[in-house]
């Protein structure tokens, strides 16, 4: 599967019997699946079917789903009122005989009788309504194919970039780990010349129990954890990339850890190198979170 980036444009659009038609779908980030849609007036029976085409191939973002339909041909029907044309040839029977030389009623005289024949827009059968709802989703689809599509070219580009990332935070790692002040001849070294001052200043501290302290102070200051961790982490990270899909909350969570880590290596260092590693690190997952925010 590909990893899809949770931005993209996409439209689509054609006509169906009378009606042109034309969808625009805009995706932006989102926790979830957040569907908005807009549609012309008594097509909100296709809400469900809507729904149900988007998620078919989306898991996240907030989208904006509008339709437009344009009737390219009116057509037109007269529609009598029956009981109007009923009281008209009524009232001319009666009064027919008391008319001298009555004029016959025309058709052009029966139209020009307020509300006897009303034209409007022909209603359609219910085979055409269903062959534009069709029209009209398979439409939809094509468009929400579209927009897949330049979501998944996101994310081919978005892959790159978080694949850069990971393997920084990896060297990042490595340096840390093979810095000169995580030696064990350099900790000892250390230690002794804290603990020569220490007795120095204060001939009278117990030197055992001193040595003791440091021992657990060395122990605490260790970083090994925190480098398995990180490199568990971008192990981790590189499978979830190269297995795309929708891992953009996963990814997320990484990030966090990544952070959590980073911050411990600063904390614990003791060294200017570490600290400095461990700043650049920070500032690479930080990159790293941002851009995996954009992804599904």
């Amino acid at each position: 599967m590909h990893l899809q980036s949770m931005t993209g444009f996409a439209r689509s659009e054609g006509t169906t019997g009378r009606c042109r038609w034309a969808w625009e779908l805009r995706s932006v980030n989102g926790k979830g699946l957040d569907i908005r849609l807009r549609l012309p007036q008594g097509l909100e029976a296709l809400e469900s079917d809507i729904r149900a085409i988007v998620g078919s191939h989306l898991t996240r973002g907030n989208l904006q789903v509008s339709l437009t339909v344009n009737t390219l041909e009116n057509r037109m029907e007269a529609v009598v009122n029956e009981d109007a044309l009923a009281a008209v040839l009524a009232l001319r029977d009666r009064l027919g005989p008391q008319v001298v030389s009555p004029a016959p009623l025309t058709l052009d005289t029966l139209i020009s009788i307020r509300g006897l024949v009303d034209f409007r827009e022909a209603e359609e059968d219910q085979a055409t309504i269903a062959a534009r709802h069709a029209a009209l989703l398979e439409g939809l689809r094509t468009g929400v194919e579209a927009l897949a599509a330049m979501r998944e070219r996101e994310g081919e580009a978005l892959s790159t970039i978080l694949l850069t990332h990971v393997t920084r935070i990896e060297e990042l790692a490595l340096a840390v780990e093979a810095d000169p002040s995580r030696s064990a001849e350099e900790i000892v070294h250390r230690l002794e010349a804290q603990l020569a001052a220490l007795l120095s200043a204060a001939p009278t501290l117990d030197k055992d129990r001193l040595h003791a302290e440091a021992a657990l102070l060395a122990t605490k200051a260790d970083l090994r954890e925190e480098i398995d961790r990180l490199k568990a982490h971008v192990a981790a990270a590189r499978e979830l990339l190269a297995a795309g899909g929708p891992v953009g909350r996963k990814l997320d969570f990484l990030a966090q850890e990544f952070n959590r880590e980073s911050n411990t290596i600063c904390s614990k260092s003791n060294a200017a190198a570490v600290t400095a590693a461990g700043i650049e690190l920070k500032v690479v997952i930080d990159q790293f979170r941002e851009q995996v925010q954009n992804l599904e």
